[in-house]
């Protein structure tokens, strides 16, 4: 979407702004319900939740590549493939976690997931960038649509074991806190690129009267109270939920685990820092030295390939090291990397400037994703795999969206000519890289959760 976004308005009639608002829609969509798509795999089977959201994300993809108007697109592509995601990817790590109770396994297989994830995040802008300039946006979504029917077909392999236990009830007074909660914090951090993080840039206006005037506390913080104010009433409902006796959304006793808290801590920055300086280098490219979007992806390769090499060895680290020691290295790797970038890929666009950096940013991430996700999965028991692996999408969501924002509003904010901005914005995410491996120094040695094998679907 991010490489189409002005061939797609043209197309269907909008502006760009008005795309801008539906790629924000699928994040605040896909952010909100990740916790209820969680709970919903313990109750209508994580199998089945899995397939039910590649069917909700294929339609809505079939639907964007019929757009004709700013409309269906926001149906399609905001809310039935934010529902997707939503649905489909809490399956995917509780799956891997009951059917692999050795860590190393685990980090075998959660290490595929991080690479996957990384080659997709690098090759995204290509084969987007490839498929709109040669064919068209719409085609874009066909393919979405085509590779959904393959998976669906895939896993047809994956064993569905029957319920055992009584169909637990779905707490819908709780999921509609927690997404009106997620809802707001992301919609508010998201407008931190035009208000601003603390005085208002523009005018704040709602229905023609002016709530906020320039110059005044930016309304970031108005949402980002609202968001807070929703949760708070959402753990409230929860812990009275649990006092009663009845099954909560998510379970309080998820955040009495240090190393579990530690552990989302991690996955928070660790999301913020990756999306937030792959944002700057990719913007800096593409301002400072105007490359398109293929041209971005390209010179984004030495990263990707650090991404899918630590990915790989996820297994074998695992074996040599413990987790949290991967973590660290991880932190320090990336920040290592971009300090790299800092030094000498400023002044000029020249490859083997950026690739020394890139690489050791791509090493330090697809190492310290994969042992993150490992201490955090690896942190409960089965039975509560469902409300673990919610909460951690939600946090890992929630650090993408912040670190996209805080970048973009470092760099509009930043008064520096030149390429400044972006050196500004990148120092901000090396500091943040450098707090959360403060946090990886406090996780306790690993002491894994007893767990009976299954492979349970």
């Amino acid at each position: 979407m991010n490489v189409a976004i002005s061939t797609i308005a043209e197309d269907i009639g909008t502006s760009v702004t008005g795309i801008q608002t539906t790629i924000t829609l699928f994040t605040l969509t896909m952010a909100s319900l990740m916790i209820a798509g969680s709970k919903l795999t313990d109750i209508i089977g994580r199998k089945t939740c899995f397939m039910a959201g590649l069917i909700v994300y294929g339609a809505g993809a079939l639907l964007a590549s019929l757009s004709q108007g700013l409309g269906l697109m926001i149906i399609g592509y905001s809310l039935l493939e934010g529902i997707g995601s939503a649905l489909l990817i809490p399956p995917i790590y509780i799956l891997i976690t009951v059917a692999f109770t050795d860590v190393r396994q685990r980090a075998k297989y959660f290490g595929v997931v991080s690479g996957a994830a990384g080659l997709g995040a690098a090759a995204g802008p290509l084969i987007g960038g490839f498929i709109t300039s040669t064919i068209s946006w719409r085609a874009s979504f066909i393919l979405q649509v085509l590779v959904v029917v393959w998976i669906l077909l895939m896993s047809r392999k994956v064993a569905a074991v029957p319920r055992t236990g009584p169909r637990p009830s779905f707490d819908v007074t709780g999921a509609i806190l927690s997404a009106a909660g997620m809802f707001f914090v992301v919609f508010g951090i998201l407008q931190s690129g035009t208000y601003g993080w603390l005085t208002s840039r523009a005018d704040f206006v709602i229905g023609g009267a002016v709530v906020i005037p320039e110059g005044g506390i930016s309304p970031v913080w108005l949402f980002v109270v609202i968001g807070a104010l929703f949760l708070l009433w959402f753990f409230l409902h929860v812990r009275a939920r649990e006092k009663a006796g009845k099954v909560p959304l998510i379970s309080l006793s998820l955040f009495r685990s240090r190393t579990s808290n530690l552990g989302l801590v991690t996955q928070n920055v660790q999301w913020l820092t990756m999306q937030g300086s792959f944002f700057v280098i990719s913007v800096y490219l593409q301002q400072v030295w105007h490359y398109n979007a293929i041209q971005t992806g390209l010179m984004l390769t030495p990263a990707t390939i650090g991404i899918l090499a630590s990915s790989a060895a996820a297994e074998r680290f695992a074996s040599r090291h413990p987790q949290r020691r991967m973590i660290r290295v991880g932190f320090l790797a990336m920040a290592v990397g971009m300090a790299l970038l800092l030094a000498f890929a400023r002044e000029t666009d020249a490859i083997l400037a950026y690739a020394p950096g890139l690489l050791l940013m791509g090493l330090g991430i697809g190492t310290m994703l994969t042992a993150s996700v490992n201490v955090v999965q690896s942190s409960f028991p089965e039975d509560e795999q469902d409300d673990i692996s919610g909460l951690s999408r939600s946090v890992s969501n929630l650090g993408s969206s912040l670190g996209t924002a805080l970048a973009g509003s470092v760099i509009v904010a930043a008064s520096f000519p030149g390429g400044q901005p972006y050196a500004l914005a990148l120092t901000t995410l090396v500091v943040i890289s450098l707090l959360g491996l403060a946090a990886a120094m406090f996780l306790p040695r690993e002491q894994h959760a007893k767990e009976t094998p299954s492979t349970a679907a």
